[in-house]
């Protein structure tokens, strides 16, 4: 049979890459020979993930609960992708920052837009039905949502913004992770004490925070801007890239989950404690912790007013 000649070119390629390598063409022929057509289904292992919605009750919509967190995790993992190749790339140019960061507002943005299927999309009477087999898990105990915000901006960047003033980055990282913000929301309500949600969270990843905290001290995101010339730090679609990051992330994303906060668990002037025991109010609104991870490029006015508007308006209307 006659080879083509484009077919023989390759070939040779292939020839030389395996040569190259230490490797023998041949073999990987015969694993060719021997190979399966690749299926869509098999490539995204379909019918494994859609064997991964087990809901604990009977409740149908719990089925759009769990699928729709599964679904955010996923988003998390594309972002947490992104956000490495910025910090591990050695010569960071402008046009790379900015595009990873376009990635990265696009998934958020999706997620934001998407929200409507938590706060509109199930009947407020069961989810607070189902929610209570669900105990003590919950969406607080986001593990990889607290990687972005590491790998995004300094610990003390962080610190609950009540005593932030206390700490900068000459401080230990695991004095600054005892400080975080989030801590505060996984405090009972009544007793004072920390939550078995808080309890298991600590244990489960607070070696693995520490660890990534710790290897990104001097390059997260925002080191990593701040490492650049003064040209490119001026740049305005990279400065536009990361105060749209610092909006959906710790302001418009916190509102979906406060909007869904007070669809389930406000009603009548009362608050019904969210999953786990969470204190919602003390972690969820943009405008009590005033988290910004690239505070320099907003002014003194804007971070006094981080997501005010909103949560005022929101409180107001409640009472």
């Amino acid at each position: 049979m006659e080879i083509k000649p484009e077919i023989a070119e390759r070939i040779g390629k292939l020839e030389e890459k395996f040569r190259n390598s230490g490797q023998d063409m041949g073999s990987y022929l015969d694993g060719l020979l021997h190979d399966r057509y690749l299926s869509y289904w098999d490539y995204i292992s379909l019918d494994t993930l859609l064997s991964l919605q087990k809901t604990n009750t009977h409740f149908p919509d719990e089925t759009i609960f769990l699928t729709y967190h599964q679904i955010t995790e996923l988003y998390f993992k594309l972002i947490i992708h992104e956000q490495k190749q910025i910090i591990e790339t050695p010569q960071l140019s402008v046009s790379f920052f900015t595009e990873k960061l376009h990635r990265i507002n696009r998934y958020f943005r999706i997620l934001i837009d998407s929200f409507d299927v938590m706060i509109k999309g199930m009947e407020r009477d069961q989810f607070l039905k189902f929610r209570m087999a669900l105990l003590p898990a919950s969406g607080f105990q986001s593990a990889q949502f607290r990687m972005i915000e590491f790998y995004s901006t300094p610990m003390e960047n962080l610190v609950s913004a009540s005593i932030r003033n206390q700490y900068s980055k000459e401080d230990s990282i695991e004095e600054l992770y005892e400080n975080i913000y989030w801590k505060k929301g996984g405090i009972d309500l009544k007793t004072g004490e920390k939550t078995l949600t808080l309890k298991q969270f600590e244990k489960r990843y607070t070696p693995r925070f520490l660890r990534i905290a710790n290897q990104v001290k001097e390059s997260t995101i925002y080191h990593r801007y701040l490492d650049m010339t003064e040209e490119d730090r001026n740049n305005e679609q990279l400065v536009k890239a990361l105060r749209n990051l610092d909006v959906n992330v710790n302001i418009n994303w916190l509102l979906m989950h406060m909007g869904a906060a007070y669809r389930y668990l406000s009603k009548e002037g009362k608050t019904v404690k969210a999953t786990g025991g969470t204190n919602w109010k003390e972690f969820l609104p943009p405008g009590f912790q005033k988290i910004s991870f690239f505070p320099e490029l907003w002014t003194r006015e804007e971070l006094d007013d981080w997501g005010k508007q909103w949560v005022n308006h929101t409180f107001n209307t409640e009472k």
